[in-house]
């Protein structure tokens, strides 16, 4: 995942601030996520979800509503249709210098805010709602007790996740008189709704209400016993794969839009640390980074780590291809390499590999798979050297790679032909 951060304005004239996620490659669906009451675009929620779509090919703008975060304005000047008119100028924004958002996410209050924004973006296909109420007037609760204060002064400060923030009575009646029922009933576009059961901050009747309004398409999911704002990581893990699953029957997924193959292996930099990168191989995704204490985030196998893998799959490949030429007896290989530096001598780089064959093998059969091993093509090419070209590309790359992806297996085949 790439990470860059972005502004644009609000139909009020504020610069509101956003980030920008986007998978390696061309994206081929963007989505719109929009935060939780008095949160923020970096809440683990939404960068957990944004992580999870960008590995599906989905690009995710997350933004910090009028007043909140990095976003210029008042807080104490905003009310709920503020929210409304921030994701609609984000949608035009994205229209605009991107591609418009066919996905709506929405967490807690900012669920309430997608619903009500749907209708008025016309390229969205599904909208996800997470811990949504279904009346915006629910919100009242986090400071009722000020509520004759409010009144009285037009405004207060209130207490709200341990942090003060002015209320206005504008943000108040903003909340009144908003017809929730019949948006989600005019919705007309598939929905999700994801609620916990034991959700203490909103109930999960809301859930139960939305999901009655709703249309068909239409789907629930229960989050069991995570919190309302998914402090644990599991929690905003599970929803961010149930989205990016459940969304690709709506906007497609990463697969269906990937260009063809072209056999090379891309490390593109994420932004997030010092060192990740998000590797691609072939439709596989995943991280390589360095540990912690030399300045990464641990997040991945390191490159050596990435040799190393490469040996122990090839040897484990081979020994599976020879025995089931021979019908030799073997019930499983596994194998175990490390890379070690020995300063001094030549060459300075020494793979240990420890091979594990399990079955009804005698002595002489072992013995020969283990002379196997040392044919496999990747142990011939880290002992016979490789050469390196490299050249300057304009991006994205579409430099085919010199090595297809079968030469591998054409290689072990004829490593095992070798053995008659």
């Amino acid at each position: 995942m790439r990470s860059e951060p972005l502004h644009f304005t609000s139909a009020g004239g504020h610069k509101i601030a956003a980030r920008l996620d986007r998978p390696v490659g061309t994206p081929h669906a963007f989505a719109l996520f929009a935060h939780c009451f008095t949160c923020d675009k970096n809440s683990l929620a939404a960068v957990r979800i944004a992580r999870a779509l960008t590995a599906e090919g989905i690009a995710v703008l997350r933004f910090d509503f009028t007043g909140l975060g990095e976003s210029e304005g008042s807080f104490g000047q905003s009310d709920f249709g503020t929210n409304v008119e921030d994701l609609v100028a984000a949608a035009d924004f994205m229209r605009a210098e991107l591609i418009a958002p066919s996905l709506l996410i929405g967490h807690s209050l900012g669920g309430a805010a997608v619903l009500a924004a749907a209708g008025l973006i016309s390229e969205v296909k599904a909208v996800a709602v997470i811990g949504a109420p279904f009346s915006v007037a629910h919100v009242a609760h986090l400071f009722a007790a000020h509520l004759d204060d409010i009144a009285r002064d037009g405004q207060a400060e209130v207490q709200i996740g341990g942090r003060p923030f002015t209320v206005s009575q504008q943000l108040v009646d903003g909340i009144k008189n908003q017809d929730q029922g019949g948006r989600i009933a005019g919705l007309h576009r598939a929905l999700l709704v994801m609620h916990s059961p034991v959700d203490q901050i909103v109930g999960v009747e809301n859930a139960a209400e939305i999901f009655t309004a709703a249309k068909h398409p239409k789907s629930f999911v229960s989050l069991d016993d995570a919190d309302h704002l998914l402090t644990r990581a599991r929690d905003a893990d599970y929803v961010a794969q149930v989205v990016a699953g459940w969304s690709s029957r709506y906007v497609g997924t990463a697969a269906e839009a990937m260009p063809a193959d072209d056999g090379a292996v891309r490390a593109v930099e994420t932004g997030a640390g010092k060192f990740q990168v998000e590797i691609t191989a072939g439709s596989t995704r995943f991280y390589a980074d360095e540990p912690v204490d030399v300045g990464g985030l641990d997040s991945g196998p390191t490159p050596y780590q990435l040799v190393s893998a490469g040996l122990a799959a090839c040897t484990a490949m081979t020994l599976r291809l020879y025995s089931a030429r021979k019908q030799l007896p073997l019930e499983r290989a596994s194998v175990a390499v490390r890379h070690a530096k020995q300063p001094g001598t030549t060459p300075a780089d020494l793979f240990t590999r420890e091979v594990t064959l399990e079955g009804p093998l005698d002595d002489a059969q072992r013995a020969k798979l283990l002379e196997i091993a040392d044919k496999c093509p990747v142990h011939r090419s880290l002992e016979g050297g490789a050469s390196v070209e490299t050249a300057l590309v304009a991006a994205p790359s579409l430099m085919v790679a010199a090595t297809p992806d079968d030469e591998h297996y054409r290689d072990m085949d004829a490593a095992c032909r070798e053995e008659g």
